[in-house]
């Protein structure tokens, strides 16, 4: 594990940080803030931050203004890279923005040449927190959250490993990627034509089939102005299965926001207290 960047913030401190991924077999790219509590000997619970489409570790880290509010709550966040990248990382062959580089889906990928690296699911799930856990000073617990790829990752992971999660948190995520088109791009490239495999990676296929240990906690907050709405993330679809299914989901409409990180900065406070109230 090599430092890249270090920066002093809110009494606490942001480092960037590569290493050699043996579940992605590449070079990874993770960001953490830890809060100034760790200064005095003390362990601090862990939360995940997943971002969406085109995003790298350093897009929430730089423009949410999380800091502030991790710091008061005595909270790390982790911040990975959105997909494996390098020289021998295949992408999509015509350079689009929703396959490939950038657009790793948090799935473990089973069709080549994809498979080789796109292991997302096992890095996030497993390889991460246990580096993080290694090398850092934080306790057991944890709680994940994201942004629109990041946050269907959130919603999936959250779900299917339920007991590991104290706490699931989404702004503006795709809850139904079976069915909209940037989901059915990437399963299709990345898992082949298998729909089961498909829907153990939908939020709403996993929660009308009640693929959780526990019933933990969710958040979602989405802008009605967001030009992905209708045709990409169909929030209603997981409300639905949640309601049909007696799973309390504490879910805002905001009006006039989109799909940016003005609308993240604008919240991220509301849901790291979110958070906190289940990490502590």
């Amino acid at each position: 594990m090599e430092l890249i960047s270090e920066n002093k913030v809110f009494g606490g401190w942001h480092k960037r940080y590569k290493h050699a991924s043996t579940v992605n077999n590449c070079e990874m790219t993770f960001a953490v803030y830890m809060p100034e509590q760790v200064k005095n000997g003390a362990k601090v619970p862990s939360l995940y931050w997943l971002s969406g489409l085109t995003c790298t570790d350093e897009n929430f880290m730089q423009k949410a203004a999380a800091f502030k509010y991790a710091s008061q709550h005595g909270i790390a966040i982790i911040a990975p890279d959105t997909s494996p990248r390098g020289e021998n990382v295949a992408d999509d062959a015509s350079g689009a923005y929703d396959f490939g580089l950038g657009a790793g889906f948090y799935v473990n990928a089973t069709q080549e040449p994809f498979s080789r690296h796109y292991n997302m699911y096992d890095y996030i799930t497993k390889e991460l927190p246990e580096l993080i856990e290694a090398h850092f000073p934080v306790n057991d617990k944890k709680s994940i959250f994201g942004h629109s790829m990041g946050g269907h990752g959130a919603l999936v992971i959250g779900l299917r490993n339920s007991l590991e999660y104290e706490s699931i948190s989404a702004f503006a995520p795709i809850v139904n990627p079976v069915n909209c088109p940037w989901g059915q791009k990437a399963f299709s490239g990345y898992l082949g034509d298998d729909v089961s495999t498909w829907n153990q990676y939908d939020a709403t296929e996993l929660m009308q089939a009640s693929c959780y240990d526990i019933k933990r906690p969710i958040k979602i907050d989405q802008g009605n102005a967001d030009q992905f709405l209708t045709s990409q993330l169909k929030p209603q679809n997981f409300i639905q299965a949640a309601t049909a299914n007696n799973f309390e989901i504490e879910y805002q409409s905001h009006d006039g926001y989109d799909h940016s990180y003005f609308f993240i900065s604008t919240f991220v406070e509301q849901h790291i207290n979110f958070h906190a109230k289940y990490l502590k």
